[in-house]
């Protein structure tokens, strides 16, 4: 789940992705992809669900609960066994069509673990998100950051990311020096992070933390992929740290609410991406008022007042 390019335009997008709904390319050696036909504004083209190895196959991100996904998905692993499958995170385009493929391939399922949101709710809040999450994902193996899973000719290591939700994970593809980033980073947009489900200083952290690695190439959950991947990551920190000097910016003109900063930083934004902007903004002020830079009266709240400490 992404913000709109339009909202970035400080980082050098990549929209370049040939891939017709449900079919199959393979854009690495070992790693097929199967794209789902879904888009949208926040899932671009569609979700990507990816195949590692030949024969005795791991499947990452199987996608929404939709026939004809689960079915090309199905038709691309024919005459191969599925033995593993990986989740990096919750949202009802990534997880919902894991049972439906655990029970025509018998494979076990990792992940982190099942959906839970960064923070509790506020007294009076309500998730605008609720409805995205897939609450009914389980997990039968929950992993933890750097544990590795091998297969025939493969192995994947946990990648602990949160910050887009609470239990996202990347995996790394350790013999091919590539990564499975989710939807933590993209190379069309960058990624909603909306409270409660998620979490800029999480989000931050995760970034300073991919930007520490060495893999070259990632695969991301929407669009095509990434290379020079430890660059783009960067451009990605740089834009938040920049996102963040406008907030304050807007602030040290006087107090005031999370519309008008929207109002004020996000030029030209398309009105069904207003409320993603509003949960972003969000989000950075929680992180704001948690550091001591910012104000507000009680809980950081979407429909807040906020000004600067002191």
């Amino acid at each position: 789940m992404a913000e709109s390019s339009a909202m970035n335009d400080d980082i050098p997008f990549d929209k370049a992705l040939d891939l017709a709904p449900d079919a199959v390319d393979e854009p690495m050696p070992g790693v097929r992809r199967v794209m789902a036909n879904n888009p949208g504004p926040f899932t671009f083209k569609g979700t990507v669900s990816y195949i590692i190895g030949r024969g005795k196959v791991a499947i990452l991100d199987p996608g929404p609960d939709d026939a004809a996904h689960i079915g090309a998905l199905l038709a691309a692993v024919r005459n191969e066994t599925v033995t593993h499958i990986f989740v990096t995170h919750t949202h009802r385009d990534h997880s919902p069509a894991v049972p439906a493929i655990k029970k025509a391939t018998g494979a076990i399922v990792y992940a982190e673990g099942p959906h839970r949101a960064a923070r509790a709710l506020h007294i009076g809040e309500l998730n605008p998100l609720d409805a995205s999450a897939d609450r009914d994902f389980r997990p039968d193996v929950a992993l933890k950051d750097g544990e590795v899973v091998t297969g025939d000719g493969w192995a994947i290591e946990a990648v602990a990311t949160p910050g887009h939700t609470a239990n996202h994970m990347a995996y790394a593809l350790k013999e091919k020096n590539a990564l499975f980033a989710g939807d933590h980073v993209m190379a069309w947009a960058t990624s909603i992070v909306a409270p409660p489900d998620g979490a800029m200083s999480d989000y931050m952290d995760s970034l300073a933390k991919l930007a520490r690695r060495k893999e070259t190439t990632y695969f991301p959950g929407h669009g095509p992929a990434i290379a020079e991947a430890p660059r783009f990551v960067n451009y990605y920190i740089l834009h938040r740290k920049a996102r963040e000097a406008s907030i304050l910016h807007r602030l040290s003109k006087g107090a005031t609410d999370i519309p008008t900063i929207v109002r004020a930083i996000y030029i030209g934004i398309d009105p069904r991406l207003t409320g993603a902007a509003c949960l972003s903004v969000l989000a950075h002020l929680e992180d704001l008022v948690a550091r001591g830079l910012v104000e507000t009266d009680g809980q950081p709240a979407i429909n807040g007042v906020y000004r600067l400490a002191g």
